[in-house]
């Protein structure tokens, strides 16, 4: 090992394993994949509600509104559901009765949704805008849970009571000292969380819509990945949240007749970059096919059935590309030359941008056509891709190839 590979893995790789593996980053993670599902049927619906077809708009028309129930019903209401998962996750974290979390978290991020004056629920505050907003309720009211848990600030009552009443009980200390806290803030002292924790995120939400800032996430990205650390899952906590945002107001504007606003909204990078796994590795698996080294061409025929749905764990660690200096080089360059080039399509109108939530196992090609919504020339431009990676590998996979059968004649020279 390499003195820059050895202080990669004393120092580096644990610290930032450390952080993709902290609770709350790993609850926020999990609450924000727990939605996946409700966005792929609004997603679906949306696809109906405006396929790219010729004349399909007046013949839906008079069904239009129907159609939009189940979108506003998912997107509509993203934050209230993010609340409730990442409450639930992180209670059975920290050993509380997770569905008691869920509902205090729940409890207390509608109550500061309501408008005093109408004594009614704002709706933007429930959606994609008070993500954020769903995301620190949440944590803030577990570990108060889990504070009065452990401070045994908390109302017993006697273990022969059924476990649902029990539990019940256990809650109602937190669950006060919350209500009244919130309150007093949202509106005794009149203080707009939702505006706040906008206007403190809102650099961030800026900035991953930009060429520069995206092209450093998917730096980020590969770069973690290049040192063993799955890059995706450890950002994926403070980056999901304003990709969904992006989605959730591209949804909206469809339904409006508007512009899409966003280019990076969720799918532009799980599809449009990770072509066939971060990194597009699936290049690299039909460069190797029918490499001259045994090892390389038997382990990209074993992956690339799984590069087809995005997965890239086997070529990523059999050939390997972690600590790999020679694959690392275009594993990154491909990240950033596909970020660049669709950004840019985008951006002049070539290619549509993202507002259908598809699965990120979706096979390239069939999801760059789903994604936007049924454009065909999303769908060319992902085979186009597939072949500018190609191109991007070709030198270093071949070089490796000489580097290996030169290191395997060797060896039997010498034996």
């Amino acid at each position: 090992m390499n003195p820059a590979n050895g202080f990669l893995n004393r120092r580096i790789v644990p610290a930032l394993t450390a952080v993709s593996e902290n609770t709350y980053m790993s609850a926020i993670r999990a609450g924000m994949v727990s939605v996946v599902p409700l966005t792929i049927i609004g997603g679906l619906f949306m696809v109906v509600a405006f396929l790219p077809v010729s004349g399909w708009e007046a013949r839906v028309a008079p069904f239009l509104r129907l159609l939009e129930i189940p979108v506003t019903a998912t997107f509509g209401l993203l934050g209230v559901f993010v609340c409730f998962a990442i409450g639930y996750d992180l209670g059975k974290r920290l050993k509380q009765e997770a569905i008691v979390s869920a509902s205090m978290a729940t409890l207390v991020f509608l109550m500061i949704q309501i408008d005093l004056k109408e004594q009614a629920l704002v709706m933007d505050g429930l959606g994609s805008k008070g993500l954020f907003t769903a995301i620190i309720i949440a944590l803030i009211t577990v570990r108060v849970q889990k504070f009065f848990s452990d401070k045994n600030f908390v109302i017993k009552l006697p273990e022969n009571v059924p476990s649902v009443v029990y539990e019940s009980f256990l809650s109602l200390s937190p669950m006060v000292f919350l209500v009244l806290l919130f309150w007093l803030i949202r509106f005794v002292l009149g203080v707009d969380i939702n505006h706040i924790v906008q206007t403190a995120f809102s650099p961030l939400v800026f900035a991953l819509n930009t060429l520069p800032g995206i092209l450093v996430y998917a730096l980020l990205v590969t770069l973690l990945w290049s040192v063993g650390i799955n890059g995706d899952n450890a950002v994926d906590a403070i980056v999901a949240p304003v990709f969904y945002q992006y989605l959730a107001a591209n949804v909206e504007a469809m339904t409006a007749g508007q512009p899409l606003p966003y280019i990076t909204a969720y799918g532009f990078f799980t599809i449009f970059v990770n072509v066939g796994g971060t990194g597009a590795t699936i290049a690299l698996a039909l460069i190797m096919l029918n490499s001259k080294d045994p090892g390389y061409r038997k382990v990209s025929r074993l992956s690339l059935p799984t590069q087809i749905f995005q997965i890239n764990e086997p070529i990523f660690f059999g050939f390997p590309i972690v600590l790999n200096p020679i694959f690392m080089v275009p594993y990154i360059l491909n990240a950033l030359i596909l970020t660049t080039s669709t950004y840019l399509l985008m951006q002049w109108g070539m290619l549509s941008k993202p507002f259908v939530n598809v699965p990120w196992t979706t096979p390239p090609i069939i999801g760059h056509y789903l994604v936007t919504g049924g454009d065909w020339r999303a769908a060319v431009w992902g085979a186009v891709c597939i072949v500018i990676a190609m191109l991007v590998y070709f030198p270093f996979a071949k070089a490796a190839e000489r580097q290996r059968l030169k290191a395997e004649a060797t060896s039997v020279a010498i034996q």
